[in-house]
């Protein structure tokens, strides 16, 4: 078996940027200086620019030795539109889901998420081709907690559980690696709150699907200096103790990808007001961004902080970080003491 990179502690993320050529070659031009920086971990999404960041990863990875990177990808949103072809998103589902039968019109909720087997199968496919890769490393059900308000909780953990088990066939058929869940409300909210996310049945639905050696192994939720819950707040339940995200994840042994970790720069304002306070506590940081950065990275039990990285300057200054040690966590909860 070939052996699989570990991903690096800071991650390469491609949401952001029109879906033009010019922000193509930026994206992939940062992907080969954050591999050259020492990073291994890139994440991207099959709706990211309307497909087109996976294809831009897609002109990088396939050259970079197998065994040295790590990507994760996520399918749940509707891309509607390849980011190439001139045609309406009613044409562009009409054309690649509807007509060939992959997604009926019932199976999309909120008009814009679908997460049948059926789908996630066409996803992952074209998301294969994209990256031009056999293998993907994980491959996340993206935010599926924007289903959970209109099926209720009994049919939408249903659905994640029909989701599951087409997971654990790509698995064997050895399209992924690993599954997880990519969530923006879902492990963060407290129990009560329409969209949260029960880790703890999430993880009891896949050992019934798949067994011990279920691929149900990560998840993926916001964190930064802003957004602090996951570290936290106390928002999942398991073995009767209430447990943050960070908390219950390394008790069930899953690995953590974090979003947002600089809020699309939008937290770099307050954090330059914070720096004499935020430099005590992560030492050694010369940027707001890499102060934000280093927050998160050392949060216990986060795997991966995800930042985007379109531009070659961004990644110079984002991968200082890797090379420090990560700051006490003692000392990470002082900050908002």
């Amino acid at each position: 078996m070939t052996p699989h990179a570990t991903p690096s502690s800071l991650g390469l993320g491609t949401y952001l940027g029109a879906p033009s050529a010019a922000a193509d070659e930026g994206y992939a031009a940062a992907a080969r200086r954050f591999f050259e920086r020492g990073g291994s971990a890139f994440d991207t999404a099959a709706n990211y620019r309307h497909g087109r960041s996976e294809r831009a990863l897609g002109a990088v990875l396939p050259h970079l030795p197998r065994e040295s990177f790590f990507v994760s990808t996520k399918a749940g949103y509707l891309p509607m539109s390849d980011g190439e072809t001139a045609e309406s998103p009613s044409a562009w589902f009409e054309r690649v889901l509807r007509g060939p039968g992959v997604l009926a019109d019932r199976e999309v909720v909120d008009g814009c998420h679908a997460m049948t087997p059926r789908y996630l199968a066409h996803q992952l496919e074209a998301s294969r081709r994209a990256l031009g890769l056999e293998t993907v490393d994980l491959f996340h059900l993206h935010n599926p907690e924007q289903q959970l308000p209109a099926l209720g909780e009994e049919r939408f953990y249903a659905a994640i559980a029909e989701a599951f088990e087409a997971c654990e066939g790509f698995r064997s058929g050895g399209k992924i690696r690993f599954y997880g869940v990519a969530t923006w409300d879902g492990l963060r909210v407290p129990p009560g709150v329409e969209n949260h996310l029960d880790l703890a049945r999430l993880w009891h639905l896949a050992e019934s699907i798949g067994g011990p050696r279920h691929g149900f192994r990560w998840v993926q939720a916001p964190l930064n200096l802003g957004m602090p819950e996951a570290f936290l707040e106390p928002t999942q339940a398991l073995d009767g103790q209430r447990l943050t995200l960070l908390e219950a994840a390394q008790a069930l042994g899953l690995s953590v990808q974090t979003s947002a970790s600089i809020l699309q720069s939008r937290i770099l304002r307050s954090v330059e007001s914070q720096r004499e306070a935020l430099a005590a506590a992560l030492p050694g940081c010369a940027t707001a961004a890499q102060l934000a950065l280093q927050f998160t990275r050392s949060c216990p039990g986060v795997t991966t902080a995800l930042c985007g990285m379109g531009r070659v300057a961004h990644v110079d200054e984002n991968t200082a970080v890797l090379a420090l040690p990560k700051a006490d966590p003692a000392a990470l909860r002082a900050l908002f003491a």
